[in-house]
C-alpha cells in the first residue's frame, strides 16, 4: 500500500499516474467472521461489546465489476450500523450477504465467511469498471452508502424503493473500515475540498438520512419556523438535524443527556435545550408499562422553551425508550419521523394521540441518490459542517465501535485508515479557515487521536493481523 499513499501525498500525482500504479493483492480491513455469529447468545445487548468480535484482518482485493470502482481509503467513521454488526443485532448480517449473493453471480463475491464493515469513506479512486464514464483513478472522493440495483421500475422515482436497495458495508461487503473499498460508481460524491480526509469521511451515512429524515419531502418536509424536537441532538445524528433545523430557520429543542453535550448545542446555536439527565424522565414505570404524567411532564418542559406551542415535527431515532412521549408531545397534525431504534425495535404508544389529533407517523432510511448529493452539497458548501469529536486509527476501531454503542462519544466517530495522520488531505484553506470555528466545535473539548488507554480493535495489535 506504500506505493499508493505516496502518490496521493504526493502533490504532482496524475490520474495516468494513478491508473498505473499497481495495486495490492491484499489489503488491511476491519472484519466480523461468520463462524462468530452466535459469539454474544445469551448477554444483554449493552452488554455485548465490540472490541471482542471485530478483526484487523488482511483480506483480497475484490474483483472489480463493471460500475464499480476501487477506492483507497483515506478515513472512515463508526456509525451505529457498525456497532449493529459488530454484536450481530438484530440479525447477523451474513444473513444480508448470503441473501444478495443468491441475485447474480457478481453479487456472489459478497457472500464470504467474513465481512469487511464501513458505510463512510473519503479517498481516491484507483481503478474504475467497464461503462463508468463520470470517474477516473485520481478523483478524490467520499462515497454515501445506498447501494441498488435499479432493474425495477419501484426505484425511479424514488431510489430508496428499489426491491433490491442495500446498505454499503452493511448489507454488502468490501465497506469502508479498510484500506481499499468497493463500491458502485453512482455512489461516489466529490470529496469537500475543505475538509481533511477525517472530516469529509464523517457526514455521509448520518448527514444524508438527517437529510431525508427532516428536511426532504420524504421525510418531514420542515419548513421556516417549525418547532422540532430532536432527540441526541449532539450525537451523530442529531448533530446534524440540529444544523438543518437551524440553517432552514426552524426552532430546535434539543435533548440530549449531559451539560457538556448541552454546550456542544449551543456552539452550534440552539437555544431550547433539555438534559434530559437532570430533569430525570422515566417514561416507564417498568418493562412494560408507560407513565403518561412524565409524557405530559415533559411536554410542559417543551412549552417552557417554545412560548406555549407543542412541537410540528419529531426527529425519532431512539424507539422504544423514547416513542410513547414522542408521539404524545407532537402537535395536532404534526409528524413523528423515524430512521431507528437504538433503545429497541418494539414501539408502543396510545394511538388516542395519533389518530384523534390527525398526526402521522413516518418511516425514513438513509437517502436516495438526489438527497445525498443535496447533503453533500452543503457541506462543500460551508453551510452544514461535519461534526466530529474524535478519530481513531484502524486498529482501534473496536474501541470506537464500543464508544458509539455505550453512548461515550459526542458527534461522529472518524477512523483514520491509510492516511497516516489528522489533518491532510485540505485543498482549500481559504474556505476552511472562513469555517475553523464550527470545524472545531465538537473537537474543543475532546482530545485528538485515540485514548492512551483505548487499546486495539478486539484487544488484537498490529503483529496479530491475519490473513483470510
Amino acid at each position: 500500500m506504500n506505493n499508493i499513499l505516496d502518490a496521493i501525498l504526493a502533490s504532482d500525482t496524475t490520474a495516468e499516474d494513478f491508473a498505473h500504479l499497481d495495486l495490492p493483492r491484499s489489503y488491511r480491513a476491519v472484519t466480523v467472521h461468520k463462524d462468530e455469529a452466535g459469539m454474544f447468545d445469551g448477554r444483554a445487548s449493552r452488554d455485548k461489546d465490540p472490541r471482542e468480535s471485530l478483526h484487523l484482518d488482511e483480506v483480497p482485493v475484490p474483483e472489480l465489476g463493471p460500475g464499480e470502482a476501487l477506492v483507497a481509503v483515506m478515513a472512515s467513521s463508526v456509525n451505529y450500523n457498525s456497532v449493529w454488526t459488530s454484536i450481530f443485532e438484530p440479525v447477523s448480517t451474513f444473513a444480508f450477504l448470503e441473501r444478495y449473493g443468491r441475485t447474480s453471480p457478481l453479487a456472489e463475491r459478497h457472500d464470504l465467511p467474513y465481512h469487511v464493515i464501513g458505510s463512510d469513506l473519503a479517498g481516491v479512486v484507483l481503478r474504475t469498471g467497464a461503462g463508468v464514464n463520470s470517474w477516473k483513478p485520481g478523483d478524490e472522493v467520499v462515497a454515501h452508502c445506498l447501494s441498488v440495483e435499479l432493474e425495477s421500475s419501484d426505484g425511479h422515482n424514488d431510489t430508496m424503493l428499489d426491491p433490491e436497495q442495500r446498505i454499503w458495508g452493511f448489507e454488502t461487503n468490501f465497506g469502508g473500515l479498510a484500506e481499499i473499498a468497493l463500491v458502485k460508481t453512482n455512489q461516489l460524491m466529490p470529496k469537500p475540498r475543505h475538509l481533511s480526509w477525517e472530516e469529509a469521511a464523517s457526514p455521509g451515512l448520518v448527514n444524508s438520512t438527517a437529510y431525508r429524515q427532516l428536511v426532504s419531502r420524504n421525510g418531514a418536509g420542515m419548513k421556516q419556523g417549525d418547532n422540532v424536537l430532536i432527540w441526541g441532538a449532539s450525537g451523530g445524528l442529531g448533530s446534524y438535524a440540529t444544523q438543518f433545523a437551524l440553517a432552514g430557520g426552524a426552532n430546535p429543542i434539543c435533548v440530549v443527556s449531559s451539560e457538556q453535550k448541552a454546550d456542544i448545542c449551543r456552539r452550534m446555536g440552539a437555544e431550547a435545550i433539555i438534559d434530559r439527565s437532570a430533569r430525570d424522565y422515566r417514561f416507564w414505570k417498568d418493562e412494560h408499562h408507560q407513565d403518561p404524567k412524565e409524557w405530559k411532564r415533559f411536554g410542559s418542559d417543551i412549552r417552557e422553551l417554545t412560548g406555549g406551542e407543542d412541537v410540528d415535527i419529531v426527529f425519532e431515532h431512539p424507539g422504544r425508550e423514547t416513542f410513547g412521549a414522542s408521539v404524545y408531545v407532537t402537535r395536532k397534525g404534526g409528524t413523528i419521523v423515524t430512521c431507528a431504534s437504538t433503545s429497541g425495535y418494539s414501539h408502543e404508544y396510545d394511538n388516542r394521540y395519533l389518530w384523534m389529533s390527525l398526526k402521522r407517523i413516518v418511516g425514513s432510511h438513509f437517502a436516495n441518490y438526489r438527497e445525498a448529493w443535496e447533503a453533500n452539497r452543503l457541506i462543500a458548501k460551508g453551510k452544514i459542517h461535519p461534526t466530529l469529536s474524535k478519530t481513531y486509527r484502524l486498529e482501534d476501531t473496536g474501541q470506537a465501535a464500543y464508544d458509539v454503542h455505550r453512548n461515550l462519544h459526542q458527534g461522529k466517530v472518524g477512523v483514520l485508515t491509510l492516511a497516516p495522520e489528522e489533518g491532510l488531505g485540505v485543498r482549500d484553506p481559504e474556505l476552511r479557515a472562513r469555517h475553523a470555528d464550527a470545524l472545531d466545535r465538537f473537537r474543543d473539548d475532546t482530545p485528538h487521536g485515540p485514548t492512551a488507554d483505548a487499546g486495539t480493535a478486539a484487544g488484537r495489535d498490529d503483529q496479530s493481523i491475519r490473513s483470510v
